[in-house]
């Protein structure tokens, strides 16, 4: 199938990009790396009467590594990401992460901040922006404004990104010093959708587990101090709260299962 018909855009600011949207509002879809965008409008699954493509702006492709954590502009590529070495140092949860999303072809074009407005509740990136407590910073018209993930991330496919903004930045924060952490991830081929995905932060037994996949939005929660003995309640407590769903690839108690088999071997090789 072919996209419906469109008007293009071609911003070369923020200030174009953001008058377009307060006159289109949901009629307009901003094309960044278009790994999602144009799938979805090849198969019409939105047909927008505008698409703004954001690719000719200057400063949104900065990686900006600070004392507190890790800045990315809206044009910085996945495959860009995980290259920076001084970024990846300061957050290896990240280059471990970045090896699941897509492929070597879809790192090169899809974009980081793409990645979390699309809010596929299977990815990667927005787990970790909300497993690190992070935020995105939105422009509209009206000005700028910070949304924490845990805000941001309202369900699937779907953040509290209001018609007239766009994600301009991604912060993904350092964890506290001394902290150890892990990523895992199960599919069905490595590069899929993730099946079940994890991530931990943890500062001595002090745990912080994020999980992707299982509901219609990335979780994550404070487990506290964990032991061998007591994780493995912990997590299947955790599982049944959040229940999980079944779809062509696997079920919910398949889900579940992994969260508690999956989740301990993160967990005890994170504070190991």
């Amino acid at each position: 199938m072919k996209p419906a018909p469109f008007d293009l855009c071609l911003a070369e600011s923020v200030a174009d990009v953001t008058a377009a949207l307060a006159e289109h509002g949901e009629a307009a879809r901003i094309l960044a790396g278009g790994q999602s965008l144009m799938a979805m409008l090849n198969m019409r699954l939105t047909e927008p009467q505008l698409v703004i493509d954001i690719s000719g702006i200057p400063d949104l492709d900065r990686i900006e590594v600070g004392k507190d954590g890790i800045t990315v502009g809206a044009l910085v590529r996945q495959a860009e990401l995980a290259a920076h070495e001084e970024a990846m140092a300061a957050l290896p949860i990240i280059a471990e992460a970045l090896t699941h999303v897509g492929h070597m072809q879809t790192r090169n074009r899809g974009t980081v901040c793409g990645s979390l407005a699309h809010a596929d509740p299977s990815a990667e990136l927005p787990l970790l922006l909300l497993l690190l407590g992070g935020h995105v910073t939105l422009a509209s018209a009206r000005g700028t404004r910070q949304v924490a993930a845990s805000d941001f991330l309202v369900g699937m496919l779907s953040t509290a990104r209001a018609p007239d903004e766009m994600v301009t930045h991604a912060h993904f924060p350092l964890p506290p010093k001394g902290a150890r952490s892990g990523f895992r991830e199960i599919s069905r081929r490595h590069g899929d959708f993730a099946i079940v995905a994890l991530g931990c932060i943890a500062q001595g037994n002090s745990v912080r587990l994020g999980i992707g996949g299982v509901a219609d939005a990335p979780v994550a929660v404070d487990l506290g101090d964990v032991t061998p003995e007591t994780l493995p309640e912990a997590l299947n407590a955790l599982a049944w709260r959040l229940g999980g769903y079944d779809d062509i690839h696997a079920t919910a108690r398949y889900r579940r299962e992994l969260i508690r088999r999956i989740g301990r071997d993160l967990i005890l090789e994170t504070i190991a």
